[in-house]
């Protein structure tokens, strides 16, 4: 018993592959919802996810010294290959939507768009790995989730807490948290020391697609530079011939100052032209 205990701690996954959530919308929607449960029950606060540490995991791995993190290096590096012959340069939009849970004890909000994609990315990824002989992936079916609070972060909690209510989050069990663009994948540690922005430590990453697609290119910033400039000054010649026509009208109507007023404007209005 003692052996399999042992064989059993020794392949416990500590590594894995992650898609990190970097979309604000997504994460501030997310943290209004965990608001949300806390003012309900305080005690489950020790069950949410950090806005930094959120994620979907691809795929869980044992690593167990340097050179078995080398090699899952490696592999990861070769994923990217398959990745862009995969997309093809096509940008992913992956929608997250509505609330579920995982036998009331995890609390995750659903991927409801290109789940197929991402479905066979981490079946590919799986092989890639353990063809390196690098122990990865689970006996269970693969289903792309984004967890916001579970109840095995704190061991206290679950002595108090033996299943997280769902009418808790009922107000948010269709509620849209937006969309995450497929561009990231990184190899991270469950045990060293997190960022200081919450998110895990990484040993690599791959990068692929246009993440900022969407994102002004210099030029279009410089034409809106100028559109600024340009309404600005069109503000500030509005504001003066407006304050003119007040100081005019406040002036005396009689025949000799209002034909003084024309030539002194006329004098102006040269100047001006010239």
């Amino acid at each position: 018993i003692e052996r399999k205990k042992k064989k059993n701690k020794q392949y416990q996954p500590n590594y894995f592959i992650s898609l990190p959530i970097t979309n604000p919308q997504i994460t501030v929607s997310i943290q209004a919802v965990q608001d949300a449960i806390i003012q309900k029950d305080q005690r489950l606060s020790k069950a949410m996810v950090r806005s930094g540490s959120l994620h979907v995991t691809m795929l869980l791995m044992h690593l167990s010294n340097e050179e078995e993190i080398s090699t899952a290096v490696d592999a990861l590096s070769e994923s990217k290959v398959f990745l862009e012959d995969l997309l093809r340069g096509k940008r992913v939009d992956l929608s997250f939507q509505g609330i579920d849970h995982f036998k009331n004890q995890v609390g995750f909000v659903k991927l409801v768009e290109n789940t197929t994609i991402l479905m066979e990315i981490a079946e590919t990824m799986k092989k890639i790995f353990q063809e390196k002989g690098i122990l990865a992936g689970e006996e269970r079916a693969f289903k792309p989730h984004l967890t916001f609070m579970k109840l095995s972060k704190s061991m206290e909690l679950r002595k108090q807490v033996k299943k997280i209510d769902s009418n808790l989050y009922e107000d948010f069990k269709n509620h849209y948290f937006g969309d995450e663009i497929l561009h990231r994948f990184d190899l991270c540690s469950m045990l060293k020391k997190k960022q200081p922005n919450g998110y895990y430590y990484c040993e690599s990453s791959i990068v692929f697609g246009e993440k900022h697609a969407a994102e002004p290119d210099d030029a279009e910033l410089v034409s809106l530079s100028k559109r600024l400039v340009e309404n600005a000054v069109l503000k500030a010649v509005q504001q003066y011939l407006e304050e003119t026509q007040n100081k005019t009208r406040e002036t005396d109507g009689s025949p000799m100052k209002t034909e003084d007023a024309a030539s002194g404007s006329k004098n102006e209005s040269d100047k001006d032209n010239s």
